[in-house]
């Protein structure tokens, strides 16, 4: 039997950040889906089902995950296609636009790290808290989640247990 135990925290470095994120260049953004209010779910690379508390299928889950709770935009060249406080009618349309497109990089900006999502045609996902706090986004990979938080990069590790019968 397998028992999850509370999350390993540790504060890293911009190396560790590259280090972390090499692995998701070149993953596909397979699965984009809308959260409570305006947060969205980029899903990269290999999907897999999930199911929900009430048995119900829920989001397909990538390798990698970039969730943003609130306040991003999605860039195209010129213009943004959308955002967070964008008529929400908008946001299947860009949606599709993004999936199958390649990740080739991302990077951080600003004092309070905010998060960038380049994608191969040039589009563009981008984190930016506008309420007080931190910036409120987590980029996922197996079991290690990162996030922006006064200023810092902390990586959690979720560790499993294994308990005897």
């Amino acid at each position: 039997m397998t028992k999850r135990v509370p999350p390993i925290s540790r504060k890293i470095a911009a190396k560790d950040f590259a280090d972390f994120c090499a692995p998701l260049i070149g993953l596909r953004v397979n699965h984009i889906w809308r959260g409570y209010g305006s947060a969205i779910f980029l899903e990269l690379g290999k999907l897999r089902p999930t199911m929900r508390l009430d048995g119900k299928n829920g989001n397909s889950c990538g390798e990698a995950t970039l969730a943003i709770e609130w306040s991003w935009r999605i860039e195209g060249a010129r213009s943004i296609l959308c955002g967070s406080w964008s008529d929400a009618t908008l946001w299947p349309k860009t949606f599709a636009k993004l999936r199958g497109e390649k990740v080739v990089d991302v990077t951080l900006f600003g004092r309070l790290r905010e998060i960038e999502l380049i994608l191969s045609s040039g589009v563009r996902v981008i984190s930016f808290s506008t309420i007080e706090g931190h910036p409120r986004w987590m980029l996922r990979s197996s079991d290690s989640w990162l996030t922006a938080d006064r200023g810092s990069l902390h990586l959690e590790k979720q560790k499993a247990v294994r308990r005897k019968k």
